[in-house]
């Protein structure tokens, strides 16, 4: 039996993580990078150059691309890019999400869309495309990928202000599921991560409201805001052969929250 360490290793892996420019992202690519992966790292409106730097400066091998997803043709033609440069795609981490925060009854349409187009429809379309890759290397009983999608605590809670946004990851949470059921049987492994209160960018309005930072804590029975780097376990372990029966699954990375 395989060493199960080596289990862990993701030589000759070629990953494409998404929203990698920084936060969340940068802390699975690099985690990826230091396990043997080839790392595709994206960003949307700004380079992941900077992370690519980082890594190259590792010692590992990283490749920066830009795309926005945002648009309907975004995925297209990020994944176009990194099949052109590293030749195929071996995992995908469906990282990149946006979030609008604004009363129910005042979200523009507009907001509602490119929410759902971020979070959601770009989730399925580079989904849709990795599977198509990795499908056409599959053979029986053989594993030829894995996609991880980030979700939230928002794929189970309703939130408040940001209608849009626990809409879009309640939709992925259920579209982790609905893959995972497809794909299984072609040898691709679809989970997801439901990371807690991360102190990334996104939470930067949340960390700065005193009363809501207080409240959050009082929450989290680890009493305190998690780093990305709190994320790289899980999502290497999801990338990797040593999670080859998991599927159809949400992990929670959460400090304790979901269990209060």
């Amino acid at each position: 039996m395989q060493n199960i360490l080596e289990r862990f290793r993701l030589d000759n892996k070629v990953a494409l993580i998404t929203g990698a420019a920084s936060g969340l992202g940068a802390a699975i690519a690099t985690a990826l990078s230091q396990a043997g992966a080839t790392v595709a790292v994206h960003g949307n409106r700004r380079a992941a150059d900077d992370t690519a730097a980082a890594i190259t400066a590792a010692g590992a091998h990283a490749e920066a691309f830009q795309a926005d997803l945002s648009s309907t043709t975004g995925a297209d033609s990020l994944f176009t890019q990194v099949k052109e440069k590293l030749g195929q795609v071996d995992i995908l981490i469906n990282n990149a999400g946006t979030i609008h925060r604004a009363a129910a009854e005042e979200v523009a349409l507009e907001d509602w869309q490119q929410v759902l187009q971020v979070n959601l429809t770009s989730v399925f379309q580079l989904s849709q495309l990795a599977a198509r890759d990795m499908i056409s290397r599959s053979a029986p009983g053989k594993n030829v990928g894995k996609i991880v999608n980030i979700a939230s605590l928002l794929s189970f809670q309703g939130g408040i202000r940001v209608p849009a946004y626990a809409a879009s990851k309640g939709g992925v949470a259920q579209l982790t599921k609905a893959l995972a059921n497809e794909w299984a049987p072609k040898g691709i492994q679809v989970n997801a991560i439901a990371p807690g209160y991360f102190a990334t960018s996104n939470t930067e309005a949340l960390q700065a409201d005193e009363t809501r930072s207080r409240q959050i804590l009082e929450r989290i029975p680890a009493n305190r805001w998690g780093q990305p780097e709190d994320l790289a376990g899980a999502a290497l372990f999801l990338s990797c052969s040593a999670s080859d029966y998991v599927t159809g699954t949400i992990v929670t990375v959460d400090g304790g929250w979901m269990g209060r």
